[in-house]
């Protein structure tokens, strides 16, 4: 079985990294969502995101997607999972800057385990997590940028 892990803040989830999770499932047996609880701020906690992430997948088949929070180096939770291969996404020249870093660093520590860089199909090349969280807190419309249970928690965590 081929699997792969796709880690990321997901804060929030957009339609952007579905897009890239499921072009990654046309290679992938399994695709394991790491959700990092990442000391930085999010604005969702660890446990929201994890649950919106269970949320969007909860139709998919049961076997090909496994959603589960992590805190330790990426090479190491990918090891301890039995992936072979690390899912990135990219948007634009200046993703690649910081990805390309990211893998060489990786492969450094664990020259077994490969990265496989996606992108996003054409109308969600825009899309990140930050322009959503902004977009949402100024009053904006982001049913377009994530699914319509991510709009709604949004809408709440911003309205508490």
């Amino acid at each position: 079985m081929k699997k792969a892990i796709y880690a990321g803040t997901f804060d929030p989830i957009t339609y952007g990294h579905i897009d890239v999770i499921t072009r990654a499932l046309t290679i992938f047996d399994r695709i394991v969502i790491g959700v990092s609880a990442r000391p930085k701020k999010t604005m969702f906690s660890q446990k929201e995101r994890i649950s919106l992430v269970e949320a969007v997948f909860e139709d998919t088949d049961i076997g090909k997607i496994e959603v589960t929070g992590f805190s330790t180096l990426l090479v190491n939770f990918a090891r301890e999972i039995g992936a072979r291969a690390i899912i990135r996404g990219i948007r634009a020249v200046s993703d690649f800057d910081y990805e390309l870093q990211m893998t060489l660093m990786n492969r450094n520590l664990s020259p077994d385990i490969e990265t496989i860089f996606l992108m996003p199909s054409e109308q969600y090349i825009f899309i990140s997590s930050s322009l959503v969280k902004e977009i949402a807190t100024l009053g904006g419309d982001v049913s377009r940028l994530v699914p319509e249970i991510v709009a709604k928690a949004l809408q709440k965590k911003i309205s508490s």
